[in-house]
């Protein structure tokens, strides 16, 4: 079975993204992506499959994912239960550490945990315990603190002991026979032109489907509408420029995430987020004058 590609969002002005969520949740399949992912479970047990690795997981369970490297955990749950936070995130590119060691020399005692984590590398208890706290502030931190955090983790890891392979040795992640599937054609072309226009029709092309086969399958893997998905990003892509360019205007930032309305803009932002953009943009201001001033 082929896994599905994930489009992992990096704010601009941020190094890389800490996120967490419950369960069932959307990305709770067979996927991939091009980014190295360090997964904790907080909650719930269940079995994990990391390539070709099938296992058991339970809460304080850390995994570090390398890229392109298929994985997925799948909780043992009553159907019907919801559990509002099963995990916690982290997902950086390898461009990101990759450059950061080239400044910071001394992250590359990191490079044979990156290494093995390619295979999948879960990390014994122990050191599941002492990277807890500091995975749960890293979900609420902003600016420097987040590369402080960033950095304590990567320490722990880097000198954990008892940390195991997942898959096997002969196991070699295939992005491109991945990428062969229509639906991750389609996700990736997406991905690459978010900003600009394009239809339901186009996709289906891509994807080598009906309009309908593919509206369908679409759904069944982001649990939404293209529609609705396609909003979603732009939308979270105005809010990293609206955080990270304080000259940008509302209207300039409208165009440049691919909406071409301006009423439209303020309307499903407002809908996405519960304010209206100039709103976000004061509060994030007022944000930043309150850190200053304490």
């Amino acid at each position: 079975m082929r896994p599905d590609l994930e489009l992992v969002q990096i704010r601009r002005g941020e190094s890389f993204t800490a996120w967490a969520h419950g369960y069932p949740y959307h990305t709770v399949r067979w996927h991939f992506h091009p980014e190295y992912e360090l997964h904790q479970i907080v909650e719930t047990r269940g079995r994990c499959f990391v390539g070709d690795f099938i296992g058991e997981f339970e809460p304080g369970n850390l995994v570090l994912t390398g890229p392109n490297l298929p994985h997925n955990w799948v909780s043992d749950v009553p159907e019907g239960t919801t559990v509002p936070l099963r995990c916690r995130i982290i997902q950086f590119s390898e461009r990101f550490i990759g450059d950061a060691a080239k400044v910071l020399v001394e992250l590359a005692a990191l490079q044979p945990v990156l290494e093995a984590s390619r295979r999948g590398l879960q990390f014994s208890p122990e050191t599941g315990r002492e990277i807890w706290p500091l995975m749960e502030e890293m979900m609420e931190a902003q600016g420097v603190r987040r590369i402080e955090l960033f950095i304590l983790i990567m320490g722990v890891l880097s000198r954990a002991e008892g940390a195991r392979s997942l898959a096997s040795p002969n196991y070699l992640p295939d992005p491109s026979g991945y990428m062969s599937a229509g639906m991750n054609k389609a996700i990736a072309f997406i991905r690459e032109n978010l900003t600009h226009a394009f239809d339901e029709c186009d996709l289906a092309a891509i994807a080598g489907q009906s309009t309908s086969a593919f509206s369908r399958s679409f759904r069944r893997r982001t649990g939404m509408s293209l529609v609705q998905y396609v909003k979603r990003l732009r939308i979270n892509l105005a809010c990293q420029i609206l955080m990270s360019d304080e000259a940008a205007s509302i209207t300039d930032i409208c165009f440049e995430v691919g909406f071409n309305n301006l009423s439209n803009f303020n309307r499903q932002f407002l809908a996405e987020k519960g304010m209206p953009p100039s709103r976000f943009r004061r509060l994030l201001g007022e944000n930043i004058g309150a850190a200053k001033a304490a």
